[in-house]
């Protein structure tokens, strides 16, 4: 049976070694490495160390040496075909033999990737080296771009030729109706020639390490600013992003990832250090590139162009990411400014003090739609009534502290946004038509099965890990009674647990635990949290026991605001002591929120 390289290629980038290698050795971080004592020979000093960044392992005590598949071979004492399986299972990636027809559109796919990695080398060549290659040289010098950033990012030249790379790729051997497919040439009536001229070139990478597409930018203020591969075997527009193949890791590192639009501005990023930089490679995302940023990070932080066109692309992000499970947050810049221009202006520092000052999507949402309240100057009790009804449009957890926000906005009292919806013409603070499109983003207390299904797949990657929260972690708050199953195993044998196979063996003959088990194991990484070593589940571990306590300070606030608004109905108030705790509950819930999104 032949195996695609790019299956092979697809099961290492799903598969963090690190992660993998944890999941069987207890490793902690030691500079850029992870270091634990070696599964293959007996020793009290750890010599055992994964590297992450670069994808293997290596025991300085035995030798032992390889990738992800080689770790597998030695530990299981399996052939590589059986290894392969194995972790293609766990990746959620289908092998099977390869059809005539698969095995030409792989050998097909195979020579796009030669033909792009050649016009890269060409293209990069040109710019260092050629005497065309001046004017690009001396547009990266005045935007600021080092020679180390030019080198990292391959950023090459297209010189204004109609024949320049043509001539390259003939004398690699490479067929030049492969190279059309790729989009760098062009058929025309006397032959191919060059689809790129005079401008800037930007090579996009798969996650898997090949080149896929390439952005040409014009130098001489010519339009289209920017010429970008079209559809191709290997790229389609809107699921790449520009970068992850090296920010994956610093993302996945800070459970964070900064979104801006464009290829230089990704790269002045970079350049001053903030390494979990994407470019979304236009003005607003699609679900499968939301759905990509899912996998290495929760929190994504949007930095956008400050004018009407970035504003808009913002908007319509939010929903994307929200309903892919992220948490949007809006990195506000001067007017006028996009990332690069600002970094070069003020400095890394300043970048990164924008950052920590970013506002949660919720206040981006309500501040746009608060604008048009005052720029139409609304009586105030028509205001109360609109403002609350943006409130009431969010997530009911949330409802307190954003009317606390809108009323402050309005400058009205958070009673009158309260009191709104019991005035007469309650038509008029019923759904709009044309009003915010908010997305109803439950926070997980309030999603039993993933807040569930997270607890499970963290404590079944590192069952070590369930005696120390069995007392954190109550079995009442599983809901799914299959979980629930699962987990007092899990407690029942919470003592003799330290790797995956001593779960599997705690279900005894549950047969149905146990295959339940194994399907949250082998969760396709879309929908999995995969963490690089113990102290990172041990954090989200934390993270999650934090939102139960939130629950619980939840249930109560909600019990005495419906006893507020049945009150206010008959006329009524609320007795003193009942309000100062609601007043604490909301003040709690705030800080705690306020601290979990990072805005206090």
């Amino acid at each position: 049976m032949r195996i695609e390289q790019n299956v092979i290629r697809e099961i290492v980038a799903r598969i963090d070694i690190g992660s993998f290698i944890g999941t069987y050795v207890a490793l902690h971080k030691r500079g850029k490495d992870l270091v634990g004592l070696c599964p293959f020979h007996a020793e009290k000093t750890p010599s055992f160390h994964v590297h992450p960044d670069k994808g293997f392992f290596k025991c300085f005590g035995c030798d032992a040496k390889g990738d992800v598949f080689k770790f597998v071979q030695l530990l299981e004492g399996v052939p590589f075909p059986e290894a392969l399986r194995n972790l293609a299972k766990r990746a959620g990636v289908e092998i099977e033999e390869e059809s005539p027809s698969a095995a030409r559109a792989r050998s097909e796919r195979e020579l796009i990737f030669a033909a792009n990695e050649a016009a890269a080398a060409y293209f990069h060549e040109t710019l260092k080296l050629g005497a065309e290659g001046e004017i690009a040289r001396s547009y990266c010098a005045g935007r600021g771009l080092s020679q180390a950033s030019i080198d990292s990012f391959r950023l090459g030249y297209a010189p204004p030729r109609w024949e320049g790379l043509v001539d390259r790729l003939t004398a690699a051997g490479i067929d030049l109706r492969i190279a059309e497919k790729a989009g760098l040439v062009k058929a025309g009536q006397r032959g191919f020639y060059d689809f790129y001229r005079g401008r800037l070139m930007i090579p996009t990478y798969a996650t898997t390490g090949e080149v896929i597409a390439f952005g040409g930018r014009a130098l001489d203020g010519s339009e289209p600013k920017y010429v970008n591969t079209s559809t191709t075997p290997v790229y389609t527009k809107g699921r790449a992003l520009f970068a992850l193949e090296r920010a994956r890791r610093a993302a996945a590192e800070t459970d964070a990832i900064v979104v801006v639009e464009g290829y230089l501005d990704c790269i002045a990023l970079h350049q001053a250090g903030f390494h979990q930089a994407v470019a979304s490679l236009g003005t607003s995302f699609t679900a499968e590139q939301a759905s990509e940023l899912r996998k290495y990070a929760e929190r994504v932080f949007l930095c956008f162009d400050a004018d009407s066109a970035g504003t808009a692309a913002t908007a319509k992000s939010i929903d994307v990411l929200i309903t892919a499970g992220c948490t949007a947050f809006i990195v506000g810049l001067p007017p006028g400014e996009d990332p690069d221009t600002f970094i070069r202006a003020h400095g890394a520092a300043e970048f990164q003090a924008r950052l920590d000052a970013a506002f949660p999507w919720i206040q981006f949402k309500l501040d746009r739609e608060i604008e048009e309240i005052v720029a139409k100057r609304l009586p105030s009790a028509h205001a109360a009534r609109t403002a609350e009804t943006l409130v009431r449009a969010l997530p009911r957890e949330e409802w307190d502290r954003w009317r606390v926000y809108a009323a402050g906005r309005l400058g009205l009292a958070v009673d009158d946004l309260r009191k709104s919806r019991f005035l007469e013409n309650p038509a008029n603070f019923g759904p709009r038509h044309g009003g915010p499109n908010f997305v109803r983003h439950v926070a997980p207390v309030a999603e039993p099965p993933r807040v569930e299904r997270d607890i499970l797949t963290t404590l079944l990657d590192e069952p070590g890990l369930v005696a120390e929260y069995a007392a954190r972690i109550p079995i009442t708050i599983f809901k799914d009674e299959r979980y629930a199953e699962i987990y007092r195993h899990l407690l029942d044998a919470a003592d003799r647990l330290a790797t995956a196979s001593d779960a599997l063996a705690a279900f005894g003959d549950n047969r149905e635990a146990a295959e339940t088990a194994i399907a949250l194991q082998n969760l396709e990484r879309s929908s999995k949290v995969r963490f690089p070593d113990s102290a990172a589940r041990r954090a989200h571990l934390d993270a999650i026991v934090v939102r139960l306590e939130e629950g619980e300070l939840l249930r109560r606030k909600r019990e005495l605001s419906e006893r507020i608004d049945r009150l206010l109905e008959a006329g009524g108030a609320l007795p003193p002591e009942e309000w100062d705790e609601y007043q604490s509950l909301v003040q709690r819930l705030d800080r705690s929120a306020g601290k979990r999104l990072g805005t206090k």
